[in-house]
């Protein structure tokens, strides 16, 4: 029986992975050994899924071939937006993101997980199609029609299309793409953790996707961006930041969109993020959101000083899918849509050596209780 306890398993290693690496200290995140600046400067979401998934960055042939696939396979069945057309509206979008993702599984069976050429063709469907999932229930839930995929624009391009029905600005579509980059992956966390534990039974891939989206969908993990918005939009006016940020201090309640459990310095995505947030702005014009947001940041670094606060990549997203009209609860399915690359990724080293996850218990109940008739137990205690 173990005698350390560690609540949430938090600090402990459940795995090996030579995917993605923070250094929480210097505030450095790499993908395959590439810092993800470098990634948004010279490369695209697509090839930045291909390293993720398979290792390296991908020769002209291959990032062509790959590209195709996934042009090829970004269709969804009409039986599929039947069923979307089937859920309740008001429902959250990352329960309409789970449902279809499990309901792919159905149409496209993965369950020989030891198939090479298999896997390789569920991690197409998955990063091919989960897009087109997002915006079909974005439009539906509203009462427009689905509009189906372009095969002549590109990744992000063709994302902002169907959920507009109107091809972006080039600009918009390369700051999309960045911010999928930035969110394709991230080490261990509570949904890749998820992931890895159902991938680790040898369920199917469609099946460990939509367990890591259940996992993203609560509050401490996924969403805080649009939890930031909703708080940005609350201040209303940069000088109301202060009192804000002091109250919020006074009542020991958390500052969506600033600290990490790993780093000590500023997000490097989140730096990024800020970057993508001037270059939008320049194109398109400022958000008021945008002034309120580095008066937030001002003001915290004074009363944060020497705590280690800082903010994270949820911080300045928000806004950036704001500016471009995107509804604040697909904020969540967007983080899903790109993290999806990282969560296959870490699906596919793990069944190089599986082994299931069995982690163990300390029990902390009663023992040797006898069974009482019904007749002569007493009132539970409030």
């Amino acid at each position: 029986m173990p005698q350390d306890f560690m609540p949430g398993l938090a600090g402990i290693p459940a795995a090996k992975s030579a995917i993605s690496d923070v250094d929480g200290q210097r505030g450095v995140l790499e993908y395959r050994g590439i810092r993800v600046e470098e990634l948004c400067l010279k490369s695209s979401y697509l090839e930045t899924a291909y390293l993720l998934l398979f290792g390296h960055l991908p020769t002209q042939p291959q990032l062509t071939r790959w590209h195709e696939d996934i042009v090829h396979h970004r269709r969804i069945k009409f039986t599929i937006v039947d069923l979307l057309k089937c859920l309740p509206e008001q429902g959250h979008p990352m329960d309409a993101l789970q449902a279809s993702v499990a309901v792919l599984g159905m149409f496209y069976p993965g369950r020989t997980v030891q198939d090479i050429d298999n896997n390789y063709w569920s991690a197409v469907r998955l990063v091919a199609k989960l897009p087109t999932l997002v915006a079909a229930w974005a439009r539906l839930r509203q009462g427009n029609e689905y509009i189906p995929p372009r095969d002549d624009l590109g990744f992000a391009e063709n994302f902002l299309y169907m959920l507009t029905e109107t091809v972006p600005d080039p600009v918009w579509a390369d700051v999309f793409d960045d911010c999928l980059i930035l969110h394709a992956e991230h080490t261990m966390n509570a949904s890749t953790f998820t992931g890895l534990i159902t991938a680790s039974t040898l369920a199917d891939p469609y099946t460990v996707v939509a367990s890591a989206i259940g996992a993203l969908k609560g509050p401490l993990h996924g969403g805080a961006n649009e939890e930031v918005v909703q708080m940005l939009q609350a201040i209303g006016q940069p000088e109301k930041a202060r009192p804000y940020l002091e109250e919020q201090i006074r009542r020991k309640q958390r500052l969506m969109g600033f600290g990490h459990r790993v780093y000590k310095v500023k997000d490097p995505r989140a730096l990024v993020l800020q970057r993508l947030c001037e270059k939008l702005f320049k194109e398109s014009g400022r958000s008021p959101l945008y002034a309120v947001a580095l008066e937030v940041e001002r003001v915290a670094a004074e009363l944060l000083t020497g705590k280690g606060i800082y903010p994270n990549v949820d911080f300045y997203s928000g806004i950036i899918y704001n500016k471009m009209g995107i509804e604040t609860d697909l904020f969540t399915p967007l983080f899903a849509m790109a993290r999806v690359s990282g969560w296959l990724a870490h699906w596919l080293e793990q069944l190089r050596e599986n082994k299931l996850f069995r982690p163990d218990q300390i029990y902390s109940g009663e023992h040797g209780r006898s069974y009482v008739p019904i007749a002569g137990r007493p009132e539970p205690r409030p």
